[in-house]
């Protein structure tokens, strides 16, 4: 698509962004803010090298929500005409009188908006027929079940191209908007052994770039490799050993990070992490840091949901915790500053101590890889946790064999602490980007 054609996209968008302002400052509304996003997917599917599904969706809706006097009326339209947009903008409005007032809602406060936007290089729009999807989940397929016998059959491949175009503004005179793009690839395959017992294990690639997606003959084959690793999985008895989590596991401990340390988590007092600023939580060689503004990254943006300048900023610092994540209602109920995370959170980068995931290998000595996790046994009140979990045992430094039909469990805080590295080999695939975390201790039970 021209950069032209973007751009008129774009303007369409803002225009009717600034014509649902106009018409929530003229019915006198204290303030309103408007959201708007049009989005476009093509999704196929594949099973045992067979296309199952092709899904094309086109859609888009504006959102205004309108304040007046504390008291808040939300409203959408997929109707973009002015007539349409002016009945939106009533209705909201509506709503408002007769809702309970609130203090602490309200736009952001006008000085935290956005003033630098730099062109972050997020869309990559690429025309691909469903033929050409088609065909990359085939040969991912196909590259799965060519590695091993024992790879019996592909539970599907997925491919995914979406674009997006989203425009926010608000009574404060914000009115920014951008495109981005997004391209995906994933196989599952299922092993059998030869009881005909059944593993299952999968992979997957991601890009904003469709030509910085991984071959599908790579998915393909690290699927099958990493089911094949599986098989022949058996329990371990119940112990106390040092663990490994594995990149995308890792991924998910510093998530519960990411929910404890949320104001909506915080004025609950639903957080383990209560009161936590400049406290120690991890060992003082940690640290997380947030670039926002990382060129084509996954999780870039110039500004959260409400307008908020994003912003590079240490999430942890040696250890300690520097910030909290707060949205603007969030922070006026716990009386802080607004930090700009309404939306999420933006490329978190963890430190690391140098060594490749292999080496961890090696450095734990004996203790257990974890690359699945399974159930909700998280209580983010208290920070204790506790599940199902699927990986491999070693010994001195070498795997042993796969594991399966255990638990694993601690405390987040104890976890957090124990920490022992963190590997430089990083999955750059969320949000979070991190290597294998190893920690030193977690009850294990088993057999």
């Amino acid at each position: 698509m021209s950069t032209n054609k973007i751009d008129t996209e774009l303007a369409a968008l803002k225009d009717a962004v600034a014509v649902a302002l106009e018409h929530a400052k003229k019915l006198g509304t204290s303030a309103a803010e408007v959201a708007i996003s049009k989005q476009q997917g093509l999704s196929v599917s594949t099973r045992e090298k067979e296309v199952e599904t092709v899904e094309f969706n086109k859609d888009g809706a504006l959102g205004i929500t309108v304040y007046r006097d504390g008291c808040k009326g939300s409203s959408s339209t997929s109707d973009l005409s002015p007539e349409a947009i002016a009945v939106a903008v009533k209705a909201a409005d509506d709503i408002a009188k007769y809702t309970s007032s609130d203090p602490f809602s309200g736009l952001a406060d006008k000085a935290l908006m956005a003033e630098t936007i730099r062109d972050l290089d997020l869309y990559h729009p690429q025309d691909i027929s469903p033929d050409e999807l088609a065909q990359l989940a085939i040969r991912a397929e196909e590259a799965s079940l060519s590695v091993d016998e024992q790879v019996k059959h592909s539970d599907g491949a997925t491919a995914n191209a979406h674009t997006a175009a989203k425009v926010y503004g608000n009574s404060h005179g914000f009115l920014n908007g951008y495109c981005s793009s997004r391209y995906s690839l994933s196989c599952v395959v299922i092993g059998e052994e030869a009881d005909g017992n059944m593993q299952r294990d999968y992979d997957y690639t991601i890009a904003r770039k469709y030509n910085e997606l991984m071959t599908p003959e790579s998915v393909g084959l690290l699927a099958a490799n990493k089911t094949l690793n599986r098989l022949n999985a058996r329990k371990i008895p119940t112990a106390n050993l040092p663990v490994l989590f594995s990149p995308e596991i890792a991924t998910g401990l510093i998530g519960h990070l990411v929910g404890a340390i949320s104001g909506s988590s915080l004025y609950r007092k639903s957080s383990f992490l209560q009161d936590s600023i400049h406290t120690q939580l991890f060992p003082e060689w940690f640290s997380i840091e947030e670039n926002p503004h990382l060129i084509g990254a996954l999780a870039s943006a110039n500004y959260d949901s409400e307008g908020v300048a994003t912003q590079q900023r240490q999430i942890i610092d040696r250890g300690q915790l520097e910030t909290y994540l707060l949205t603007s209602y969030s922070a006026r109920k716990l009386g802080l500053t607004n930090t700009g995370y309404a939306g999420g959170i933006y490329n978190w980068t963890l430190s690391h101590t140098g060594q490749t995931f292999d080496e961890l290998i090696k450095q734990m000595g004996t203790g257990l890889i974890v690359t699945e996790v399974m159930g909700q046994g998280v209580n983010m009140v208290t920070g204790d946790y506790s599940r199902g979990a699927a990986g491999f045992y070693v010994e001195n430094g070498e795997i042993q064999f796969p594991v399966e039909e255990i638990t694993i469990a601690g405390n987040l805080k104890d976890m957090f602490m124990g920490i022992q590295a963190v590997a430089k080999d990083q999955d750059l695939r969320s949000s979070i980007r991190t290597g294998g975390i190893l920690l030193s201790d977690m009850k294990i039970a088993g057999s």
